[in-house]
């Protein structure tokens, strides 16, 4: 968290509140923050005068395109830009305010402390880490089901950690997988090989509106994301799996399960979902053994 609809989120706002104006200066309190430039004096230095033209995103990063200069910024778990006027009180947890020529600045608070920012020349920022091994972008027209099929053809892992897997799909995060893979009836340990052609449309088809709904919501507030502006996102309310362990599932009325697959807490309707081939040959294997 925040995943793409989230940072598309914060991507629309900060077109509004920041375009067309002019860096007066950069106030830097939390030097690890800053991965490129190696000095955060470099950073400042490098960003003094420059003019923010528009702000884009890539995956879950944002990029601000500046004259001359990309900026990439990672929120993480707990990052977030806010606009103020020059003089309000600063929060302790502000780490980085870009100071502007007409009094306002852009202030970066991130409570974790796990946010990033990277420089670059333009267009180099897509040649390098952390931009150039980012996979497919879902909402793009490069993504279609026979690309999503062919970036995860011959791949041996189950299909949610596929699907978080940043180089194969940028964006996508626990919510909106989770949310995805139950709209498309697939169960979260389903093997790429065990995926028909028509599942592959339904996934692709799953994770486009799921996306695109939430990002007309303005992503989920599930915890403390908030947009540049101070807003929260609505799309929580329209979750249908995740964070309702135990509750109804609102197609069938089964109790959704929540496990842990790849390491991630998984939210599962067993009954709109049903276990794998694989899974249900071991679970027999299994009961079978117990038995004897």
């Amino acid at each position: 968290m925040p995943e793409l609809p989230e940072v598309e989120t914060v991507k629309r706002t900060l077109n509004e509140l920041v375009t067309d104006k002019t860096i007066a200066a950069v106030t830097v309190s939390l030097p690890r923050i800053i991965q490129r430039p190696a000095e955060p004096e470099q950073f400042a230095g490098a960003l003094a005068g420059r003019t923010i033209r528009t702000v884009e995103r890539r995956g879950k990063f944002l990029r601000l395109i500046l004259d001359g200069l990309v900026l990439v910024s990672h929120l993480r778990m707990e990052g977030r830009y806010g606009l103020y006027r020059t003089g309000e009180p600063v929060d302790k947890h502000t780490h980085v305010i870009f100071h502007f020529q007409d009094g306002t600045e852009l202030r970066y608070k991130d409570v974790r402390q796990f946010g990033t920012m990277h420089l670059f020349e333009p267009g180099e920022d897509l040649m390098l880490p952390p931009l150039n091994k980012l996979g497919l972008e879902p909402l793009e027209e490069e993504f279609t089901p026979e690309a999503l099929r062919g970036r995860l053809k011959g791949k041996t892992s189950k299909m949610k950690p596929l699907l978080l897997n940043q180089s194969y799909i940028a964006g996508l995060g626990n919510i909106y997988v989770d949310e995805a893979l139950f709209q498309a009836g697939i169960h979260p340990e389903a093997g790429v090989d065990e995926l028909k052609p028509s599942d592959w449309k339904k996934l692709y088809a799953s994770i486009r509106s799921t996306l695109e709904r939430a990002v007309e919501a303005g992503g989920s507030s599930v915890k403390s994301y908030v947009n540049g502006q101070g807003d929260a996102g609505s799309f929580q309310h329209e979750l249908l799996v995740y964070g309702r362990k135990n509750e109804p599932c609102r197609s069938c009325g089964t109790l959704i399960t929540k496990s842990v697959v790849g390491g991630r807490g998984t939210h599962v309707c067993l009954q709109c979902q049903p276990l794998p081939h694989s899974l249900r040959i071991a679970s027999k294997q299994q009961r079978l053994s117990v038995i004897k």
